[in-house]
């Protein structure tokens, strides 16, 4: 399957706009192997191809183990995860999976509990984002390099 439509090239200044706003969520105050984490997740559950290589070639590059990498799908059984990069991830699934009552208090207060008012409000916007993201590459069909 080719890729759809080049949205650099077709819509410029959005794809400029997308840029921007990627480049202020790296530089807010969320912890790096966080944001690629809840990138990978959210990904993960959007199945989005292109995403999902991406940020783990970045959370690699940022020293994330594979091990990790590996048992992220299954994070809540996993020993590998800290209660902050739970509390991330749990928001990352209930915002991305909205349900009718949206994210649910309990996952709400434990990232509000986990997380400066600043770095939940990146959060906020990462997990916002990286679902944007997820509905450009998938519909457009984008594919990660052969490596």
């Amino acid at each position: 399957m080719a890729q759809r439509l080049p949205l650099t090239e077709t819509a410029p200044e959005v794809y400029k706009a997308f840029t921007a706003a990627d480049q202020a969520l790296r530089k807010g105050p969320l912890e790096p192997i966080i944001r690629e984490l809840v990138n990978i997740r959210a990904s993960q559950l959007n199945g989005c191809v292109f995403c999902i290589d991406m940020h783990i070639h970045e959370a690699l590059e940022l020293g994330e183990t594979q091990d990790r990498i590996f048992q992220l799908p299954v994070w809540r059984e996993s020993q590998l995860f800290t209660e902050a990069e739970r509390a991330a991830l749990a928001y990352t699934e209930a915002a991305t999976r909205l349900s009718a009552e949206g994210v649910a208090d309990q996952v709400w207060d434990e990232a509000a509990a986990r997380f400066k008012p600043e770095e939940l409000g990146t959060l906020v916007g990462l997990v916002a984002f990286i679902n944007t993201w997820n509905r450009v590459g998938v519909p457009l069909r984008m594919r990660p390099p052969i490596r």
